[in-house]
């Protein structure tokens, strides 16, 4: 007899331990942009930060983990600078392309 698995019991997924290395994290925030939500954008920041370790990236970010943890929730809205600065402290860059092929 098979038993019926409820969804309480399954696991909770968490992203930030299926991203390996910096071509996982490209991909992934590749992805989360295409989105188009700043909220969106954010979360993954953060999750990709605490995937690399949230000290680390705080350090090499110049904020504390504390500051970094409020700007990379689901619900914040970071300034352009603190983004930008987190990406670098990822070893990621944002990339600009055409939006619509002509």
């Amino acid at each position: 007899m098979t038993r019926k698995i409820k969804i309480a019991e399954l696991p909770e997924f968490d992203m930030a331990a299926h991203l390996p290395d910096e071509q996982a994290i490209a991909e992934y925030l590749t992805v989360v942009l295409e989105e188009n939500d700043p909220a969106a954008l954010a979360d993954a920041l953060g999750t990709v930060a605490r995937a690399r370790g949230m000290t680390e990236i705080a350090k090499a970010s110049g904020m504390t983990r504390e500051a970094l943890y409020k700007a990379l929730r689901a619900d914040a809205h970071p300034r352009f600078e603190t983004i930008s600065r987190v990406c670098a402290a990822l070893g990621v860059k944002l990339v600009a392309q055409v939006a619509h092929a002509s």
